[in-house]
């Protein structure tokens, strides 16, 4: 690939000592490298430090006399090919959310044009607050790049979500952003959520999941210019990727249909949605009243959708199906693996604690048909699809 011209930005947050390995990678890799920095930001790391590993001057103040232009956030603007924003703190993300620009990083990501990537870093309560929720979203309306914080210990001694990520999946998600037009284009079918099938006109039987698994690989699938159609039972979610075409279903047998109008023509099925396995089998189309006697409902089993779409899949189509368990996990989830001829499966358990249903995280284990496996430690759902979206590109390539 083409050496690029990247533009490292660094705000005031402790997770700035990770940055000087960025550069490192940036620079290994025979990129040009430059950087600017809060005042801040220079509390935590060194000019020194910075300027060694970047081999260029460091720009930290609008005023300083060292440099070749008096308008030098307009000229490192205009020179960047990328601009990566790490770690990008509450304040920061909050200045380029609402057009502030009070010093040398701010007015140079407002002046910056080219593809901005950022990676959030701060306590968790923090990271959950509603106005750095908006900002994040209003960034990431508007075309920037967000790459996902991680579970784990912070600087304030606690457990959580605000880790900024390693620099090594900062340095592939610029990688994968610069490949996109080298890379094959394919087509994928993702399903998320969980189907409700109808008991009468008001209830239905449901199960939790919130689709958020789904919809982050779906989003990580359309971030390497793959072409998703995304299946998905009823949730609040917003899929914003122009790559991404929504197909909203209800039932099983609704996402069953759905799924096979359009399997015939993608290259990768990831079937991460929480199906129901039965159904009414009466559907009253009036709301029942309640009485004082016993409700029995009779249940009869839904299609398999996963069966189903491995009966008609091609040879060059890889399939990819959920094992959700709580007892013997493993055993389970290969057993799946194997009876519905699967290429791949994504085990998570309910045992796991951040893992499962509604949470913004997860931790699972990828098994292949070929006995490859992969364990992914508790981290954001969308860091967790990063992860299995890189394993099952690695297989796409093979087939």
């Amino acid at each position: 690939m083409q050496a690029k011209r990247v533009l490292v930005g660094i705000s005031g947050g402790i997770a700035a000592y990770k940055t000087l390995s960025l550069i490192r990678l940036f620079v290994k890799n025979g990129d040009e490298v430059k950087v600017v920095a809060s005042r801040h930001a220079l509390e935590f790391i060194t000019p020194l430090s910075i300027e060694t590993l970047s081999n260029n001057k460091l720009y930290a103040d609008m005023f300083q006399t060292n440099i070749h232009r008096t308008t030098e956030h307009i000229a490192l603007s205009q020179w960047a090919d990328v601009c990566v924003l790490a770690p990008a703190t509450a304040n920061i993300i909050g200045k380029l959310a609402n057009g502030i620009a009070d010093d040398a990083l701010s007015t140079t990501l407002l002046a910056c044009n080219k593809p901005i990537f950022f990676a959030p870093a701060m306590n968790e309560q923090m990271l959950c607050h509603f106005s750095v929720q908006e900002n994040i979203k209003k960034l990431k309306t508007n075309g920037l790049h967000i790459i996902e914080p991680n579970c784990g210990f912070l600087a304030c001694q606690t457990e959580g979500q605000g880790r900024m990520a390693e620099p090594e999946i900062i340095f592939n998600s610029v990688q994968a952003h610069f490949c996109q037009d080298k890379q094959p284009k394919y087509r994928a079918l993702v399903s998320a959520g969980g189907t409700q099938e109808p008991i009468d006109a008001v209830r239905f039987i449901g199960n939790r999941s919130s689709g958020k698994m789904g919809f982050a690989l779906a989003e990580s699938l359309a971030k390497r210019n793959v072409e998703v159609e995304l299946v998905t039972a009823p949730t609040h979610l917003v899929a914003n990727h122009p790559n991404i075409h929504r197909i909203d279903v209800n039932t099983a047998q609704e996402m069953l249909e759905a799924c096979k109008k359009v399997s015939d023509n993608v290259d990768v099925i990831i079937m991460s949605a929480a199906v129901a396995d039965y159904t009414p089998a009466t559907v009253f189309d009036h709301k029942l009243k309640k009485n004082e006697q016993h409700l029995s409902i009779e249940l009869k089993p839904t299609a398999d959708i996963l069966k189903t779409l491995s009966q008609q899949k091609k040879s060059k189509q890889l399939l990819v199906g959920f094992a959700l368990e709580t007892d013997n996990e493993m055993e389970n989830a290969q057993q799946k693996l194997h009876q519905k001829q699967l290429d791949m499966i994504v085990l998570n358990s309910l045992n796991d604690k951040g893992a499962g249903f509604s949470t913004d995280t997860n931790k699972v284990t990828i098994l292949d048909k070929n006995g490859d496996t992969k364990s992914i430690p508790l981290q954001s759902k969308q860091s967790i699809a990063d992860e299995i979206v890189e394993f099952v590109f690695q297989k796409l390539t093979q087939k």
